[in-house]
């Protein structure tokens, strides 16, 4: 297909930031390692897909610490470097909650997500564990990362807690924005209300599990 036929990339503001994305965005859960999942393709088969995804507009790229633990992240990073990807002209996002395995091994998710025994102050949403998460990400990515956000809500850590380490994040240049994922409304707007209440940096998105098929967020 010749570049005049292909279809040119649209791009969307993300909530009511400033920041715009691709309206098509690259979920990198199945890039890192065959041994976390199955269906997951390695690094030499992962890089030239990514660089084709730049190559025809789609530069928001959505990726988490627990992905291949770790190896989604850095493959990201390398990627950039490989192919001299400018900074500037992807967008990356990430998430924290759950534990990332430090031993080269590939736990499951189910592993890794109870902040407890091997994994205890390396899960959820404590300002230990979040701080912590980040650092490491940007090492993975080499780079600071545009929008951290929290894979699931962790109910056993005070809220505000939680925000005021999500604001410390962004204040420190590490990240850019925030958002939130897998949680009930209400949730989330309770976390909103801390951070308007004490003048912290407020989720610009929230993604959820929803689809044609699968529409009961619609009931909140």
């Amino acid at each position: 297909m010749s570049n005049s036929s292909t279809p040119k990339m649209e791009y969307t503001r993300l909530g009511n930031s400033g920041l715009k994305i691709s309206k098509v965005i690259y979920g990198t859960m199945s890039i890192g390692s065959p041994d976390w999942q199955e269906w997951v393709i390695d690094e030499a088969a992962a890089l030239p897909l990514l660089k084709h995804a730049y190559d025809v507009g789609l530069n928001t790229w959505d990726t988490a610490d627990t992905y291949s633990n770790g190896l989604s992240e850095e493959i990201i990073g390398k990627a950039l470097k490989k192919y001299n990807i400018p900074r500037n002209k992807v967008v990356i996002l990430s998430k924290c909650y759950f534990g990332v395995a430090d031993d080269g091994s590939q736990p499951p998710i189910p592993a890794v997500s109870t902040n407890d025994g091997d994994m205890v102050n390396r899960v959820g949403l404590s300002r230990k564990h979040i701080l912590d998460a980040v650092d490491r990400s940007v090492e993975r990515l080499g780079t600071h990362i545009d929008v951290l956000q929290i894979h699931r809500l962790d109910r056993d850590t005070p809220r505000e807690e939680i925000m005021r380490a999500l604001n410390d994040v962004v204040e420190s240049g590490k990240v850019s924005y925030i958002g939130a994922s897998s949680m009930a409304a209400w949730e989330f707007q309770t976390l909103q209300n801390i951070a308007e209440k004490h003048g912290w940096h407020k989720f610009i998105s929230m993604q959820n599990y929803y689809n044609l098929l699968y529409r009961e967020e619609e009931r909140e």
